[in-house]
């Protein structure tokens, strides 16, 4: 995938929005409020996500390209080489993945006033 699909996707998933909130290059994309996917437009190579920590650790060893996320906590964030050998359908998987990851924290208060579910990442 290349910037402009990993972007289309993203703003696909309900309720996602972009915004720079580090600077003019920084681009990341919330579900309502909360971070799920950054990448910096200046170094598109690496591109970074949520995951559930066990998670993390067994995408990390079963592939080169994903490796913890550089100045994020690498227990919770990953990033990914997408000019690497990792294939589309994985990359999807893995920000719906993020998306649930940030969801799974919200009240459900939250969710029910939203309308917000939990992605079925087998059907993306």
């Amino acid at each position: 995938m290349n910037v402009e699909e990993i972007r289309d996707f993203c703003l696909s998933l309900p309720q996602v929005t972009e915004d720079f909130p580090f600077d003019e290059t920084t681009l990341a994309f919330r579900i309502l409020g909360k971070i799920f996917a950054i990448i910096d437009l200046d170094n598109t190579e690496w591109f970074v996500l949520k995951c559930e920590p066990e998670y993390a650790l067994e995408l990390r060893e079963r592939y080169p390209d994903i490796t913890g996320a550089w100045h994020m906590n690498k227990k919770y964030w990953n990033q990914l080489n997408i000019f690497g050998t990792l294939n589309d359908k994985l990359i999807k998987h893995l920000i719906c993945h993020s998306y649930n990851e940030v969801v799974k924290k919200l009240s459900r208060k939250i969710k029910e006033e939203h309308n917000i579910e939990l992605l079925s990442i087998q059907e993306r």
